[in-house]
């Protein structure tokens, strides 16, 4: 991965383009530290901070067709660059590097914009072809690289991230608070907007084509599902075979790379699976990077282990304290460029610096498994949820979700009124397309109790009812735990934990991560499985466990899926709360700002402060608060 930015303006760029784009791409230093490049044109600028991964002599951006009317920056691999090549060759194509980016160049010339349907990767590409005054921006499938633009006045600006745009953006940038109510209801805006007020993404999947007919936005792939049960045929073990090869091939063309290439181990099944993948299908040098927790809770070091002895990996781990979330939580923000709602980001930076200071610039990472093929147990909860809707009155049915969540400290009066009041809400509804995400978004919003009077004038739709706008005509048709992959892959998996807890916690220390569970063919293939192959009754990710478990330890197989949580609260407020903490949820700086309610927030830190503080809700309320505020200073303030 790298960075790139740059000025599109069809009545001419400015003499002083050049200076211009140094401040553009001088911001994205994290992400290319090892060298820089320049495109100057009459019209178009493009810049490049380039992290060397494939061809390192000759690799350097942007690059460029025979004439040097077609010119390339991007940000991300192209993992099938190599059969690319090859074809391109015997078609009488010639090449001037080794790269990957270069057969972005020649599959423009000889297919036009349709040059993205051929690539297997992650990437954001800028394309600017001189001779017709186009650009074309293109982001991957599932939005692994980020991508951003603004248009105004007849100029298109555009980079890697938000912060590169702003030397160029001609104003102080201001709010977007439709899209701060969208974050406190998703984790993330809906796409294509972000915090900043006339700031857009590139949607994943998505293709933007700007010239003098203006900006257009195109969506080139999207998750299907089968709408008439026409799914994918064969037993199980005939599909857990095919998944298996190709989660092989996934990996291995992931493994390209002329550097040395790492993997993260968390001790759950994903990234198990991938190190045994390395270890069984690959003669790669096997290298792990864990991270650990000082709190039992959150620590699953002992999983590492299992695996680590296994399969023999050299493998380097760091421990998390809750001193060191404090202490790295505020520059966390800068990375993100938005609000988050836990702390997990903050030791995922810890961990890319780990690999970074063992000279390590690549790891594969086993974020999307869980959309992919079916892990979470936000799917779990919807299968109880449908199978409760039948029966509402029922008591055995949402027995069953105390029995998914047998560490809930609920007394047995309780219970029944606690699980019904949080899982049980539309439950005379099970047909909406996004009836599996209501209790978590239901939960996530309370949040926005906390918006000052102010705020909640100013919001001005739904989210909800937006996202709902937005979802694929025929969703109604898809099975109900299919129409939940998908609005989890669009929502929380695109616009969090690709970006906040992903991308960006990477390059924030330039390091590439690389996921072989989102391989589109990976996705296209698990999208046509019969649901039951995904999670059969409550057993999670059924299908994937076939097609492994004779490589890993039953252990790992057998054991619940943990999700990955850092501390929250108790971070903030040890033994000595920071500074910034306390100077930034001070009733002054609440109500200077004026996106608070600072009273609310008072009784908040007061109950923080005598122990009472230790709901979910009060963790996402305190975190989405102080980040909320600490982005403020640092992007607006």
């Amino acid at each position: 991965m790298c960075g790139l930015a740059g000025v599109v303006c069809a009545g001419g760029v400015g003499p002083d383009l050049p200076q211009r784009l140094n401040k553009m791409i001088a911001t994205l230093h994290h992400r290319g530290p090892d060298s820089t490049g320049f495109y100057h044109g009459d019209r178009a600028g493009l810049a490049h901070a380039r992290l060397s991964i494939i061809d390192l002599e000759g690799g350097a951006q942007p690059v460029h067709n025979r004439d040097g009317s077609v010119q390339v920056v991007f940000n991300g691999e192209i993992f099938n660059y190599i059969e690319l090549r090859q074809e391109l060759v015997a078609q009488g194509h010639r090449f001037y590097t080794h790269s990957d980016t270069e057969v972005i160049v020649q599959l423009y010339e000889r297919y036009g914009d349709q040059f993205v349907h051929h690539l297997n990767g992650q990437f954001a590409i800028a394309l600017w072809d001189e001779n017709k005054g186009k650009l074309i921006l293109c982001r991957d499938r599932v939005g692994i690289a980020p991508l951003y633009y603004s248009e105004a006045n007849g100029k298109l600006i555009f980079g890697s991230e938000i912060k590169s745009l702003l030397p160029e953006l001609g104003h102080k940038p201001t709010i977007n608070l439709n899209a701060l109510d969208q974050l406190m209801t998703f984790w993330a805006p809906l796409s294509p907007n972000t915090l900043f007020q006339g700031i857009y993404e590139i949607p994943p999947g998505y293709m933007a084509t700007y010239d003098l007919n203006g900006f257009k936005l195109t969506r080139y792939w999207d998750w299907q599902f089968p709408t008439h049960r026409d799914y994918q045929g064969g037993s199980d073990s005939e599909l857990a075979e095919q998944l298996h090869e190709l989660l092989i091939d996934a990996t291995r063309i992931r493994l390209r790379s002329d550097v040395p290439v790492g993997a993260y181990l968390s001790g759950g099944l994903d990234s198990s699976v991938l190190v045994a993948l390395i270890h069984h299908h690959s003669n790669a040098r096997l290298r792990t990077f864990s991270i650990g927790f000082d709190s039992k809770s959150h620590d699953e070091s002992d999983y590492q282990r299992l695996m680590i002895d296994q399969v023999g990996a050299e493998h380097s781990a760091i421990t998390c304290s809750e001193q060191d979330i404090a202490e790295n939580f505020y520059n966390t923000i800068w990375h993100t460029e938005a609000p988050i709602l836990r702390t997990a980001p903050v030791p995922m930076r810890l961990l890319s610096g780990l690999v970074r200071s063992q000279n390590y610039k690549v790891v594969l990472t086993g974020e999307g498994s869980d959309e992919v093929l079916g892990g979470y147990d936000i799917f779990k909860e919807a299968k109880i949820r449908q199978f409760w809707a039948r029966k509402p009155d029922s008591s055995f049915r949402p027995a069953l979700l105390k029995k998914l969540y047998p560490y809930l400290d609920i007394s047995p009066g309780r219970a029944q009124q606690y699980l019904k009041s949080f899982f049980g809400s539309d439950l005379d509804q099970p047909d909406l397309p996004y009836f599996s995400h209501t209790p978590r978004w239901t939960t996530t919003a309370k949040c926005k109790d906390f918006f000052s009077a102010s705020v909640k004038s100013a919001l001005s739709a739904n989210p909800i009812e937006l996202l709902e706008q937005s979802l694929p005509r025929d969703i109604t048709q898809w099975h109900a735990f299919n129409r939940a992959q998908y609005i989890e892959a669009k929502t929380l998996m695109a616009g969090y934990l690709l970006n906040s807890q992903g991308d960006r916690m990477l390059m924030s220390n330039s390091v590439e991560g690389r996921f072989p569970f989102l391989d589109h063919r990976v996705i296209e293939f698990a999208n046509k499985l019969p649901p039951k192959f995904k999670m059969k009754a409550l057993n999670e990710k059924y299908l994937l466990k076939k097609s492994m478990a004779k490589y890993l330890p039953d252990e790992i197989v057998a054991r619940h899926k943990q999700p990955y949580r850092a501390p929250d609260i108790p971070a903030f407020f040890a033994e000595q709360t920071p500074p910034y903490v306390e100077e930034l949820l001070s009733e002054s700086a609440i109500r200077a700002n004026d996106l608070f309610d600072a009273k609310r927030v008072s009784l908040l830190l007061k109950k923080i402060r005598l122990g009472r503080a230790i709901g979910y809700k009060d963790n996402m309320a305190l975190v989405g608060i102080l980040s909320t505020q600490i982005w403020h200073k640092q992007f607006l303030g």
